[in-house]
């Protein structure tokens, strides 16, 4: 058969990343790359061997004969990028949030609905994550009892924070921006809709994120329909690395996901004393998970099925974050 011809609109550390796997992706075929710096096309020009090099991605869409397109784009590009790829026939991969309003995130859905022929798929690449694949299955298979308690920190390297300020003035907020994950599992995990979401935070060490309502380190803690309960922590400030840890706590016994983070399972042993380091960056510690999505992603095409993660997952997670973002910042309760 042939191969899908994909093209990658964004290529920053992530849409790198996407458009590296696609070159080793069974099926697929990296056909053009889309992004308003020059420096990044430069990049896919000389290490991925793309030829193909847009600075707007109509001009990509409507001049180089695509299949399907995987959207790396700024956050609040997503649902009108969405859109107008399937629209104009394409398959569509697109990074979370799936859109930084309500509104725009059904506007998605209804589309995705119009057009059932079209794959669309949610890059929440932690449910194609080994460990939390596993972790799924023992809890369908009734291994911890009834869930009853989902954690999740979320915690970037603070050596990473002068990027981070750099995006703030465009981002959503932490809770769209990273919490998303979290509400996104929890939803996964414990298989029901929440009811009440509480958050709280600020800014402990970078005082810039107050001019935007934001803060570089917040929490939230959530009722389900189920009486289920979560609390989700996602920070800027983390001295040791990207630090995700998970927890679901159940009725029979408690599953944990990199609860310590790190890098490999080696130890240094040192004049320091016995550590272990860990990743620095998402793309280091979910490198698996983001080929795993991408191939699920060429497969569903091959195969015409969709993927179980669906555009309703995503406004889901959207809505919840924005509940969220609501709540830290007019410090009340929410019921959902």
């Amino acid at each position: 058969m042939n191969k899908i011809r994909v093209g990658v609109v964004g290529l920053g550390r992530l849409g790198f990343t996407h458009a590296e796997n696609i070159t080793s992706t069974k099926n697929a075929s990296l056909i053009a790359v889309c992004s308003h710096s020059e420096e990044e096309l430069k990049k896919a020009k000389e290490k991925l061997g793309v030829t193909n090099c847009f600075t707007d991605i109509k001009k990509m869409v409507e001049t180089i004969d695509l299949d399907a397109v995987i959207l790396v784009s700024p956050s609040n590009f997503h649902a009108e990028q969405s859109i107008y790829c399937l629209k104009k026939g394409l398959h569509v991969f697109c990074e979370k949030p799936l859109a930084t309003t309500i509104d725009a995130c059904k506007e998605v859905e209804k589309i995705v609905a119009e057009n059932p022929s079209k794959v669309f798929m949610l890059g929440f690449m932690r449910r194609y994550d080994p460990s939390y694949l596993y972790a799924k299955k023992c809890i369908d298979e009734g291994k911890i009892g009834r869930p009853i308690l989902f954690r999740g920190y979320s915690v970037d390297p603070n050596s990473a924070i002068e990027g981070a300020l750099k995006y703030a003035a465009h981002s959503p907020g932490q809770f769209i921006d990273m919490a998303v994950h979290d509400f996104d599992l929890a939803r996964w995990f414990l298989k029901a809709e929440p009811t009440s979401i509480y958050a709280i935070g600020g800014c402990y060490l970078h005082q810039e994120y107050k001019q935007y309502d934001d803060g570089d380190n917040v929490s939230a803690l959530l009722k389900f329909e189920n009486e289920a309960m979560a609390f989700i922590f996602a920070g800027r400030t983390a001295a040791h690395g990207y630090n995700v840890e998970t927890e679901i706590v159940g009725t029979h016994a408690t599953l944990r996901i990199g609860s310590v983070p790190q890098k490999n399972l080696v130890e240094i042993l040192d004049k320091e004393g016995v550590r272990k380091e860990c990743s620095q960056s998402f793309n280091e510690r979910f490198d698996v998970a983001f080929k795993n999505e991408i191939q699920e992603f060429i497969a569903c095409i091959v195969e015409e099925r969709y993927p179980e993660i669906s555009a309703h997952d995503g406004t889901q997670a959207s809505y919840i974050a924005e509940m969220a973002t609501e709540s830290f910042k007019n410090n009340i309760l929410i019921n959902l």
